[in-house]
C-alpha cells in the first residue's frame, strides 16, 4: 500500500486495519470520550493490507547431504485468511496503533482476529 510519500509493507501474519470511528454517543445519548472507546475489548475495522503469512520451511530439507540440495530461494507461506476490504472484529489489546501521514491504522496479528465479514459477490444472481 502506498500513501503520499511512503510505502507500507506488512510482514508475516500481520494485518493492517483502518479502525472504525466507533460510537461517540452512548445509547442514553451521552457523549463518550476517546479514552472510553479505546478501552473496548473488541473493536472493528476495514482490512487495508495483509502480510504474506507464516513462512514455511521445506520439509524435504536435510542437513545430512548438503551436496544434494537444490538451490531454491522461493519462500512458501501459509497465507492469512483476511483479504483486503474485509471487515474484521479483533481483540483490541493485541492491536498496535500507528499513524502514517496523519492516518490512524492498527497492526493486528491474525491470531487476534475473531471474525471476518466479507461481501460474497458470487452468491448474487441477476
Amino acid at each position: 500500500m502506498k500513501s503520499k510519500n511512503k510505502q507500507i509493507i506488512v510482514v508475516g501474519d500481520r494485518i493492517l486495519i483502518r479502525p472504525e470511528a466507533g460510537e461517540k454517543k452512548s445509547t442514553a445519548g451521552l457523549y463518550l470520550p476517546a479514552s472510553v472507546l479505546e478501552k473496548q475489548d473488541v473493536r472493528g475495522g476495514i482490512v487495508v493490507k495483509v502480510g504474506p503469512g507464516i513462512p514455511l520451511g521445506r520439509p524435504d530439507e536435510s542437513e545430512d547431504e548438503p551436496w544434494d540440495k537444490e538451490q531454491s530461494s522461493a519462500v512458501k507461506y501459509i497465507p492469512t485468511q483476511a483479504e483486503i476490504g474485509d471487515y474484521a472484529l479483533f481483540v483490541s489489546k493485541a492491536a498496535i496503533e500507528i499513524n502514517v501521514e496523519d492516518v490512524q491504522y492498527l497492526i493486528v496479528p491474525q491470531s487476534a482476529i475473531l471474525v471476518l465479514i466479507r461481501d460474497d459477490l458470487d452468491s448474487f444472481t441477476d
